[in-house]
């Protein structure tokens, strides 16, 4: 899969979906199946576009909600589903300026040269979200592309939606939000250098790096870590920002501590997946009262993940 960014056009026509597909969840992975199809049909290849930073963290940074995907696992998922390109618009200013006019005008006709545009039935573009389906429509005509738009998907009566998958995550409702997903919630990144402090208690874990300081889950977690020996391996995982170590403060920190693992893989890029979880952070009074907690947590972990096998 081919990444490309910003206004220089890509010198091919292609079959578009546009979006931020935070999550990649089953409604993001309808429109996607669908884009192959017709991309197939009409022999054109097939390209996401997508926005990065997320509009409402450009807006309302505060306010906007947490990330479910970083770019990286976004453009990690699209390859694996078989996307030829994933195209990229630094969302500022002056793009979020672009009247709709202009943004099916520069974006989809001089940029991506689209023959075929894929949108979801609540899209709107251009500034203040001028734009709607009926403009898109009626400007393809005359820019020479299709225009489609895909009605909502639901998950046993309920909107899969990006929304619906950070309820369900924040509410530790895990099995829920692998539902709406039609996979595991993952977090992928590369191991680092913590504290040791797991090492110092009997319990090693790797560090997995974070993009995004505001994850959309915290607990303690039973998992499986992919990408190291081809196997998932399982572990225990701690996300968030370890009371009784550090300050009410502290950047969130995801910690996997894999059961008979005994490897230096520092560098290494994993993805964890998060299956089951087993409880909130807590603060405890000391590292004592903590260390036993932390072997009954790898206990029940032990315990969900064997009924999975």
């Amino acid at each position: 899969m081919r990444i490309t960014h910003g206004f220089r056009p890509l010198g091919t026509p292609h079959a578009v979906t546009i979006g931020n597909f935070d999550g990649l969840h089953l409604g993001h992975q309808a429109m996607l199946a669908r884009l192959q199809d017709v991309a197939q049909t009409l022999a054109l290849p097939s390209c996401v576009l997508s926005f990065e930073p997320h509009p409402r963290e450009f807006f309302t940074p505060d306010q906007a909600p947490a990330r479910l995907s970083s770019l990286r696992e976004k453009a990690e998922c699209l390859q694996r589903m078989g996307i030829d390109r994933l195209h990229v618009f630094r969302f500022d200013r002056a793009f979020s300026a672009l009247s709709a006019e202009a943004f099916i005008e520069q974006v989809l006709g001089r940029t991506l040269q689209a023959r075929y545009v894929l949108v979801g039935d609540d899209f709107r573009y251009g500034a203040k979200r001028a734009g709607d389906f009926t403009l898109l429509k009626q400007a393809g005509i005359s820019l020479g592309f299709d225009a489609e738009f895909l009605p909502t998907v639901e998950v046993a009566g309920e909107r899969s939606s990006s929304t619906a998958v950070r309820q369900a995550l924040a509410a530790g409702e895990l099995e829920h939000a692998t539902r709406l997903l039609g996979r595991p919630y993952s977090i992928s990144g590369r191991v680092v250098h913590g504290d040791k402090l797991g090492r110092d208690i009997g319990f090693p874990t790797a560090n997995i790096q974070l993009k995004h300081n505001r994850p959309p889950l915290q607990g303690i977690f039973a998992v499986e870590l992919c990408g190291l020996n081809g196997e998932p391996l399982p572990g225990v995982a701690s996300l968030g920002r370890r009371p009784t170590v550090k300050s009410a403060d502290a950047v969130p920190v995801l910690e996997v501590h894999l059961f008979d693992f005994k490897a230096d893989i520092y560098g290494r890029r994993v993805r964890v997946d998060f299956l089951h979880k087993l409880r909130d952070e807590e603060k405890y009074p000391d590292l004592d009262t903590l260390v036993a907690q932390i072997r009954r947590d790898v206990d029940n972990a032990k315990q969900f993940l064997a009924k999975m096998k």
